[in-house]
């Protein structure tokens, strides 16, 4: 049984990618467009969500910078998807103290494919997809060691969300 779970739960992210930097929209996007280009990116992440209220209460605790002329840019959208993921294992203090400590460390673009890599490496190792976890960036920091934990723990999280659900699903039949 437990087999063909594991099995069931990693066709679930089997494609699964977040955009990288460069392909996240920099044009502005309203709130409304905002909450739907995370959502598509995000919606194979079983319990990851993100709303307008969601979006409204980072901007009011300094999370994320206010929108001009109410259009969200690339950087304000990358920090949510951060967000949006981080917040099922952290709380939004931890994730201001971790999003002030990568900025006075890296670059916001840098911050954000770091991210990306790592959160796809762990999140395949973790579904059973790859076999080891791969090295990701060039060095070492406390930073970066805090970032892959945090990864870490989110792609348990989101690996035993679906375990449950696929579980639920079977005992509601």
């Amino acid at each position: 049984m437990a087999t063909r779970i594991t099995g069931q739960v990693a066709d679930v992210i089997r494609d699964f990618s977040l955009p990288t930097y460069a392909e996240i929209p920099d044009m502005g996007l309203y709130l409304d467009q905002t909450v739907r280009y995370i959502s598509e990116h995000t919606e194979k992440l079983h319990g990851i969500t993100i709303t307008s209220s969601m979006i409204g209460n980072y901007v009011k605790k300094g999370l994320i910078d206010n929108p001009v002329k109410k259009l969200y840019f690339r950087d304000q959208i990358a920090y949510l998807m951060f967000i949006a993921i981080a917040k099922s294992v952290l709380s939004l203090e931890d994730i201001q103290l971790l999003m002030d400590v990568q900025k006075k460390v890296y670059e916001n673009k840098t911050a954000y494919e770091y991210f990306v890599r790592e959160f796809t490496n762990v999140l395949f190792y973790v579904f059973g997809l790859k076999d080891s976890l791969d090295a990701v960036g060039k060095e070492d920091s406390d930073e970066k060691t805090m970032l892959r934990n945090t990864i870490i723990a989110v792609a348990h999280k989101i690996y035993l969300d679906e375990c449950f659900a696929l579980i639920h699903n079977r005992n509601n039949k």
